[in-house]
């Protein structure tokens, strides 16, 4: 009878001491929006896009940057960042990039000669950047190379 006594002591012990009152929430918000009409411009061909007031970004969150390379049947087809090389007719070749910060987003088209791209890769550019929180993207098995799978991991709508 000891022995069950004291074992419900301990077992009522370790349930009422463990709690967790921390405040660290690990719900998954993502936020997303979208930028249209980037032109860019020499001689950087570089574009900073400043996160919209209210979107935060910790230290340890990941920015992912599709861009619309088309539109098909009226469905959008983004593309993830950075791009394969993109090889032109016109025999001239393109990349895009990007970087950022927790204030912003820099998104760079590297080419090396960029006479030989047109104006449908530099002017009227669309681009959607994902903010994902840090605890997502590492316990994900979501693939970030699909916005829609990403979007709908994260419950955002567009």
């Amino acid at each position: 009878m000891k022995k069950i006594f004291t074992l419900l002591c301990i077992t009522t012990f370790m349930l009422t001491s463990c709690s967790n009152d921390d405040d660290t929430d690990f719900d998954t918000i993502g936020q997303s929006f979208e930028v249209d009409n980037v032109d860019f411009i020499g001689p950087e061909f570089a574009v900073n896009i400043p996160f919209p007031v209210g979107v935060e970004v910790f230290d340890a969150d990941v920015v992912l940057v599709y861009r619309l390379e088309e539109v098909v049947n009226g469905n959008d087809v983004w593309e993830p960042l950075p791009t394969p090389l993109i090889i032109l007719d016109s025999g001239g070749e393109l990349t895009y990039r990007f970087n950022f910060t927790l204030n912003d987003v820099d998104i760079l088209l590297d080419t090396p000669d960029i006479g030989l791209v047109g104006t449908n890769f530099t002017d009227n550019q669309v681009f959607r950047i994902v903010i994902v929180p840090s605890r997502f993207a590492q316990d994900s098995k979501i693939d970030f190379s699909d916005i829609n799978a990403v979007q709908s991991a994260l419950k955002l709508d567009f």
